[in-house]
């Protein structure tokens, strides 16, 4: 599953570096002007948000290979990344729905799913917990576990 999430990642940080420095180029070749925005502004700008959202994927996509190769849950600021990308996508996929169509927006979806399922495969796998005294049984008293059975007076 991990597998999957890094390519399909990687693959979209490519694919949004090359469409924002592609539309910057047209953008630049054309010489368009948006309300009165200088020409040029415009397309180095597009350029760098293209440069700093493919970074952004790349580097969720290298958290995913990490989870992949370690074969352990995403901690910490891995973590955050991978639930900040299925936000991204969530909001992409409602933003791309109007003005790109139906696929793109299917699309999104589908790596939205795939982060979340990355994220709750491998919450699942984490190990149990050793009581207090180190006995192996439960998880110390948290909230979920069963109450002890009463002894016999």
């Amino acid at each position: 599953m991990a597998w999957t999430v890094a390519v399909v990642l990687f693959a979209e940080a490519l694919g949004v570096a090359a469409l924002n420095w592609f539309l910057g180029i047209v953008v630049d070749r054309q010489d368009m002007s948006l309300a009165g925005l200088d020409p040029d502004t415009m397309s180095v700008s597009s350029k760098i948000g293209g440069v700093v959202f493919g970074l952004y994927f790349a580097l969720c996509g290298l958290v995913a290979l990490l989870v992949a190769l370690r074969d352990r849950p995403p901690a910490g600021l891995g973590r955050i990344l991978l639930i900040s990308a299925a936000v991204v996508h969530g909001l992409l996929g409602a933003f791309t729905w109007g003005p790109v169509g139906w696929s793109a927006f299917l699309f999104m979806l589908l790596v939205l799913g795939l982060v979340v399922l990355l994220l709750m495969t491998y919450d699942d796998r984490e190990e149990p917990v050793a009581g207090p005294a180190g006995d192996g049984k439960g998880d110390g008293g948290s909230p979920v576990s069963p109450p002890p059975a009463p002894t016999a007076p």
